[in-house]
């Protein structure tokens, strides 16, 4: 990270704002374009390694690139707010984000399924427990991230 001063590294802060913030970003590589796409997520922290779940169909563009390229990048950010200037250039703003890459995987077991799941709703809700429908939990696809390299700026 270029600005140090920047960096937060508190782990606290980092999971502080990783649980209020309800989008995450994912850039898969596709044949030499890049395809990101925003999803509504949910984590899970255990031991200083996070994991990030996220759920779509059985079909089309990010499914198929999650089986073809599992290595992605992501991203959150969040707390945004313009510092105005006088003059074009000194305009600024207050952000807080996570960036990172981490290894993707289709989740087909059907606990990890429903815990993954509980977790994207506890994220979106804040409400802890779901019933899911058996055919539902069968054709819904589930991705989890488990990340790599990840680094939290604020300003």
């Amino acid at each position: 990270m270029r600005r140090k001063d920047r960096e937060i590294t508190d782990k606290n802060a980092i999971e502080n704002f990783i649980a209020q913030e309800q989008i995450l970003r994912i850039g898969f590589y596709d044949d030499g374009d890049i395809y990101i796409v925003p999803v509504n997520y949910g984590y899970s922290y255990n031991n200083g390694f996070y994991s990030f779940y996220f759920h779509g169909a059985k079909a089309g563009r990010k499914y198929e690139l999650a089986k073809k390229h599992p290595v992605v990048g992501f991203e959150i950010d969040g707390k945004y707010q313009l510092l105005e200037g006088n003059a074009a250039c000194d305009y600024s703003a207050f952000f807080q984000s996570v960036i990172g890459n981490g290894k993707l995987f289709l989740v087909e077991d059907i606990n990890e399924k429903i815990t993954a799941l509980n977790t994207i709703m506890r994220q979106t809700t804040k409400k802890e427990a779901w019933d899911y429908d058996r055919h539902m939990l069968e054709t819904v696809a589930i991705f989890r991230i488990d990340v790599m390299n990840m680094s939290c700026k604020a300003r």
